[in-house]
């Protein structure tokens, strides 16, 4: 097991610290659409964001064939040029498709790679270990674990990812659990570090020692976002609170209206920003969803009455 870290000593993945964004999909008329994807790219570059993170959750990966999944992430490495870090979703419920992808992301060139941890089938504890071990051990690639509990079905429990932390590829935890809990105990037994995987959690995330965010409101207010972590970074507590709460409740209704993306693709269309295509089984926004997050971007002073 790797020494406890003070909490001033560098972690494991601190060259992630900072905002990382989840980028969502484009699409134009059933397909991926590669020039609007690289137009998202370009916004954040320009946004200053840390690193980008295409097909993940926000990213309709369930949704993408293999080759899709493979040319987004290409394409993303791609007209990032080094510019900004990349950290593709590559995990999977089948061990051998997440060791596919991440063999992939890899060979192309990204920063690291975020694997879900495996869904649907609900591995034992000693699984998700032999799961994540097995793509660690397998490609020299830096490892962000994915724990989503509320999407997965199934917690990887604190104490299977102190032991995954052996691994020394094995370097972030993307923390979506909600438990303060559970970060905390990572954070004191391991040296990982620790990225919020809910918007809204940011800030109390960080006050126990996480290091930034894989943000889905990111994709539309990547400034603001940074502007918390920034604040928080010099003791400025009065003005990352102020952020917060200005943020709060964009987070509630990007990440609660519906399930994610469909809100956040709803607000980009809203913005211009992209189609607001979806892929089924995903189903746009009702009208009464719609109203409430136009009045949320509107509050916010995202859109005009």
């Amino acid at each position: 097991m790797p020494e406890t870290s003070s909490p001033r000593s560098p972690r494991r993945g601190s060259s992630f610290a900072g905002l990382s964004v989840a980028l969502v999909t484009p699409f134009r008329d059933g397909n991926v659409d590669y020039a609007k994807l690289r137009e998202h790219v370009e916004f954040q570059v320009a946004a200053g964001t840390t690193c980008l993170c295409p097909v993940g959750t926000t990213g309709e990966s369930p949704t993408l064939s293999h080759e899709e999944h493979e040319k987004v992430i290409s394409e993303v490495i791609q007209t990032v040029a080094g510019r900004i870090k990349v950290m593709p979703g590559t995990g999977s419920n089948s061990t051998s498709e997440a060791l596919r992808l991440t063999r992939w992301a890899a060979k192309e060139g990204a920063d690291a790679v975020l694997m879900v941890a495996p869904y649907y089938n609900k591995p034992t504890q000693q699984g998700f270990f032999e799961h994540f071990k097995m793509v660690a051990e397998s490609v020299n690639v830096p490892i962000c674990l994915y724990n989503i509990p509320g999407r997965t079905g199934k917690n990887v429990e604190p104490e299977t990812i102190i032991r995954l932390a052996d691994f020394r590829n094995i370097a972030l935890v993307k923390e979506a659990t909600g438990s303060l809990d559970q970060a905390s105990q990572v954070l004191t037994e391991t040296d990982l570090t620790v990225l919020s995987g809910d918007d809204s959690l940011t800030l109390p995330l960080l006050s126990i020692g996480g290091e930034g965010v894989i943000s889905v409101v990111g994709n539309i207010v990547p400034r603001e976002m940074q502007g918390l972590l920034r604040a928080f970074a010099v003791a400025d507590n009065p003005e990352a609170q102020r952020i917060h709460l200005h943020l709060f409740r964009l987070c509630r209704d990007i990440l609660g209206l519906s399930t994610n993306p469909i809100p956040i693709k709803a607000a980009m269309k809203m913005l211009g920003r992209d189609s607001g295509e979806l892929r089924l089984p995903m189903t746009p926004l009702d009208e009464a969803g719609e109203r409430q997050l136009r009045q949320s971007l509107t509050t916010f002073g995202l859109l005009k009455n």
